[in-house]
């Protein structure tokens, strides 16, 4: 589907400019841990209990060896239970880096990249018709190229012009706690626990 212009938005700069055009702020530019407030949203990423298909396909495996008439072949099975459980704990390691969202009161985290809200200048709202908008090709934020699979991207525009995606699996509740955090941060609040102590 040919991409529409969208009339009823002001224009949001190069949907086109690729991944490297957004933020990338040095841990020494955020805040640190402490003062980023409290843990409005999170997304892990990935589930260890994943990791224990292998053992459990193996067991079975061993179980009906173990009813029948001949041996229980050990190394074949010990080779198995190596592979299953390495290629599930290296899958679910990479998902838990790569594709966890962590928003706080005044900073995103999507995967390893994390930036702070007020780099961002508009939320846009969820598209509702079947016209593509500009900020649906828009590069992700994070190290990836794209919106992770299983995810749904949330629109924005930054302060430096560009466009982006933020994204999760609960995008809907994402998109809201991400809507009042960022509008917390224009308004000049801090975090709650620091207005709390003052």
């Amino acid at each position: 589907m040919a991409e529409q212009p969208d009339a009823a938005e002001p224009d949001e700069g190069d949907p086109t400019s690729g991944a490297e055009d957004l933020p990338a702020h040095p841990e020494a530019d955020l805040p640190p841990p402490e003062e980023r407030g409290e843990v409005l949203f999170r997304e892990s990423g990935g589930s260890w209990w994943v990791v224990l298909i292998g053992p459990v396909l193996v067991a079975a495996v061993v179980a009906v060896e173990a009813s029948g008439p001949g041996r229980i072949h050990w190394p074949v099975l010990s080779i198995f239970f190596v592979i299953l459980t390495g290629f599930s704990a290296l899958q679910v390691y990479a998902a838990r880096q790569h594709v966890s969202v962590e928003l706080t009161e005044t900073t995103l985290r999507q995967g390893v990249r994390t930036i702070p809200l007020s780099d961002i200048a508009t939320i846009h709202p969820e598209n509702p018709g079947g016209d593509a908008r500009k900020w649906e090709s828009a590069p992700a934020l994070g190290e990836l190229s794209g919106v992770p699979r299983r995810r749904k991207g949330v629109g924005l525009t930054l302060t430096s012009g560009s466009l982006a995606q933020a994204w999760a699996r609960d995008h809907q509740r994402f998109r809201q706690e991400l809507t009042e955090a960022h509008m917390a941060v224009q308004m000049g609040l801090g975090p709650r626990k620091k207005q709390d102590e003052a």
